[in-house]
Parts: structure tokens; sequence; C-alpha cells
């Protein structure tokens, strides 16, 4: 199968998923441009759109090139709780850039909103909705072409999220930062995803805070949740780029690794290729990453599903599909791993003989 940008005119979040099509999302932005030194860790407000617009837009770039076709702005934590009057300026800034690369390719632009600090102090839902309130306004300004209500411990403030946002009139999404157990009030996956749905989103799922298989286990309580509630919706998984069984309610945060020694738990583009087959055999049809996922792990979610999407990626122009170009190769036993089950079955070692295979969470 030829690389090839995608289909030609574009259509709506919601006409793409009603037809069945896959939808790519993005990755990391935050973690991965704190690495490339354009974003501070702690609070991981995005003020890199403004500073540093070159970088974000190569790395919306990347995703594009990978396989991506959603671009999202580049807006989390940016409300005016976090940064008081950059709140707007990076709105603004961060819209124009997912446009300007989303326009290279057949890639829509989704307006991003998160969980605030100031639920966690004060559970106000007028001041809550109100900072929802002004992302938005800046959202419809620039015509986003639908809106994303990401990273929500608490069921309650990703209901006022959705309750805000479906006044727009736009398409909504909402996911949860949470693994099997549920939100931090005990609210099942089950449940969030029925609430979210009465409260007006269209696609509900999970996005970060635990990687690929702790996600995928959540998704499917999720699915269950909604079939007994007798409710439908677009399923949506943007999971780490991260290894994370023995996380706690809480998930990568609450390990002693977090932020600056995640790297032995990145997982391979074989294991994103996995994730992205048994997302699509769930019944997800918006699968992407969230924190960790690097381009090239987007482009091992479209080489998945490029039978189902019929096309591949531009960058699997400079990739062999199951490590195919190895057969180039002047060594006779790195030319045998070209084929898929050599990398299907690997189980790759860290090269650190004194760590343990995992860790006990602080939290």
């Amino acid at each position: 199968m030829a690389p090839a940008g995608g289909p030609g005119e574009k259509k709506g979040i919601l006409e793409r998923l009603e037809s069945g099509e896959v939808v790519v999302g993005d990755g990391s932005f935050l973690i991965t441009l704190e690495k490339r030194g354009y974003v501070k860790a702690g609070l991981w407000t995005p003020e890199a759109v403004v500073d540093h617009p070159d970088a974000v837009r190569q790395l919306h770039t990347e995703f594009l090139r990978a396989g991506s076709n959603v671009m999202q702005t580049f807006t989390f934590s940016a409300s005016e709780d976090n940064m008081e009057s950059k709140w707007e300026a990076v709105n603004e800034a961060a819209c124009d850039l997912a446009r300007e690369v989303a326009g290279k390719g057949d890639a829509l632009v989704a307006g991003g909103i998160c969980q605030t600090s100031l639920y966690r102090h004060h559970k106000d839902e007028v001041r809550v909705k109100k900072l929802f309130q002004l992302q938005l306004e800046v959202f419809i300004k620039k015509n986003v072409d639908f809106l994303i209500a990401e990273y929500f411990e608490h069921a309650e403030e990703a209901i006022w999220a959705v309750e805000v946002l479906k006044e727009s009139g736009k398409p909504v999404a909402a996911t949860m930062c949470i693994g099997p157990d549920g939100d931090m009030r005990g609210v099942t996956p089950g449940e969030c995803a029925v609430k979210l749905v009465k409260a007006g989103a269209a696609i509900v799922g999970v996005n970060c805070r635990f990687g690929p298989s702790t996600s995928l286990k959540t998704m499917r309580l999720m699915k269950e949740g909604l079939r007994a509630a007798g409710l439908k919706a677009h399923l949506m998984v943007q999971s780490l780029g991260f290894h994370t069984p023995d996380c706690g309610k809480g998930g990568f945060v609450d390990l002693p690794e977090y932020p600056f020694g995640l790297e032995p738990r990145v997982a391979t583009r074989w294991d994103i290729q996995k994730y992205a087959r048994e997302a699509y055999n769930l019944g997800v049809r918006y699968i992407g990453g969230c924190c960790g996922f690097e381009p090239y792990h987007i482009r091992a979610i479209a080489e998945e599903l490029a039978p189902e999407r019929g096309f591949l990626p531009p960058a699997s122009d400079k990739h062999g599909s199951w490590g195919s170009s190895l057969n180039m190769h002047t060594k006779p036993w790195i030319r045998a791993r070209a084929r898929r089950e050599y990398w299907e079955n690997l189980l790759p070692a860290s090269g650190r003989p004194f760590c343990p295979s995992l860790s006990q969470p602080d939290a």
C-alpha cells in the first residue's frame, strides 16, 4: 500500500465516525516539548505557542505526516486560573498553529480544555464553568471544527465542561484520565461514560494517566456501561505512550519515575500497533495518544489500521512494514529480523541490571 495524504474533501468529526472511518488523533505535546526544552515541568502550561511557535508547528507537522487527522490545539491548562493575563493570547495562538498545519492535510482542528486547578479547592460550579466559557469563546472565534474536554479525574467537573461546550453547537468529545477503578470519588468508568453522554458528549473515552493496556480495560468498562444503559456514543482512546501496569488510581503521576525518569517505560512502535488493533476490535474508532506518544507511535497506529483507512501516512515512505527495510542490512542476523513474527514476539530488555520491573506508587 503506497503512502498517501488521505482522502480528499474534509468531513466533520461525527460524519467520519458515523461512516465507520478510523480517526487517528495526535500525541504528546507537554512532555515532548519539555524534553526538547520548550515547556517547564510543574504546572505544564503551553506558553510555547507564543514563545516558540516554530517548535509547536513542527510537532503538529510531524503528527500530521505520521497519520494524525486531528490537530488538537495546544491549550492544556491554558485557562485563566493557570495563566492569568496570558491565557487569551495563548489560546488564540494555539488555534492558529493547529489550523495552519491542519490545512496542509486531511485534518480537523479540535479545541481542547482540561480540568481546572480551581475545582480541586473550591468546586464552585459557576466559577469553573466561567473558565471553560472563556476558552470556548476563543474556540468559537477561531472556528475550530469540534471540541474536546479531556483529562478529568472527577466526573462532576467533566460534566460541567461538556455542558458548557455543547452550548456552542459543535460536536463535543469528553475523555476522563481514569483507570478501571473509576474517578477519584469512586464513579465507575461505565457510570462516567453514561453521565458524559447524558450531559451532551457525542464521543467519550479516556486519555492520559494510564498506558495502552490499562486504558483499553477502562474503555471496555465504559462500553459495557453505555450498553447497559441503552446509550450510544462514539468511543475514543488516547493512552500514555508509557507502560503503567503498576499504577494506582492516580495513574503515572504517582509513580516515582514521573516525570523525568519515564524513558524505560516507553512503548515500542510494535506495542502501539497492538494497542491500535485491540482498540479497533473493541469498537473504538478515534484512536490516538497522550503523554509520551511520539510521532512514530502515531505512525504505528496509522500503519496498523491502513487496511481499514485505505492509505498509509506520508511518514511511512521512510518505514518498512514490520521491519522489512532491514532486508537491506549487511549483517545476516539483522536481516533475519525483517519479519512480523520477530517484532511481535520480542520481549525487549531494559538494559538496566539492577532495576525492578515494577515500581511502588508514591500515593
